[in-house]
């Protein structure tokens, strides 16, 4: 079973979709009940696909969420996130703690639940970052501030989990066209921005690993 956050929209829909050619079975999560119900009747599969609408920034939902599995995954792809762009001194407060809540909190419990029940098993985490947790660029501080604290906790983690046959997975995507620019308030045009199913394409090709090594880092460029 492979469990995918963030799969109402964007790159989280478009991995749900790619893998659900392979028959996989399939545990979806969003926060928008009914995109998340749409991506999953749209899926073409033979295995099951189920669906479970959780906010990944409260302790008891994200174990609800856990709870529900009917197996423990092989894999979890974390897409899970939200954007914020635009000068500091503009940004809204309350605004700067939802993007904290939705990327880094959402990020941190996700993983301490995962690694709480999944520590002794050979379970792969994949957390989708973007680019921005590699370059700083301007107006985009906040957005910035919090992949690159993801990275630091991804970096931490694999020194404390030298032990366990776990995996985490970095990726760094470029810009995707989706429907993220508009809801996070950066008006930019996004026609030859990356499309989510060929970066669904391309990581699941780079996810591919042997009883030997895998791919830990992951970048995906725009070309």
């Amino acid at each position: 079973m492979i469990v995918i956050t963030g799969a109402s929209s964007g790159l989280g829909a478009a991995l749900a979709k790619c893998y659900a050619q392979d028959n996989e079975a399939l545990f979806l999560n969003g926060r928008n009940a009914q995109r998340l119900d749409r991506v999953a009747h749209q899926i073409q599969s033979k295995k099951p696909i189920q669906a479970h609408v959780a906010n990944l920034s409260v302790p008891n939902e994200i174990k609800g969420l856990f709870d529900a599995l009917p197996q423990a995954p092989k894999m979890l792809l974390h897409c899970a996130g939200s954007g914020l762009f635009g000068p500091i001194a503009e940004q809204d407060p309350n605004e700067i703690k939802q993007l904290i809540d939705n990327n880094v909190t959402a990020c941190i419990l996700v993983l301490q639940e995962a690694i709480k029940r999944y520590k002794n098993k050979p379970l792969t985490l994949v957390v989708v970052m973007s680019s921005a947790a590699q370059t700083a660029k301007a107006n985009e501080s906040t957005y910035c501030a919090v992949k690159w604290a993801v990275k630091g906790l991804i970096s931490a983690l694999r020194l404390e989990l030298k032990s366990s046959p776990i995996k985490i997975i970095a990726v760094y995507p470029g810009g995707m066209n989706t429907d993220f620019w508009p809801t996070s308030g950066k008006a930019l045009d996004t026609s030859s921005f990356m499309q989510a199913d060929e970066v669904a394409y391309m990581l699941k090709q780079a996810l591919i690993s042997s009883d030997n090594g895998y791919i830990s880092d992951i970048s995906i460029d725009r070309g």
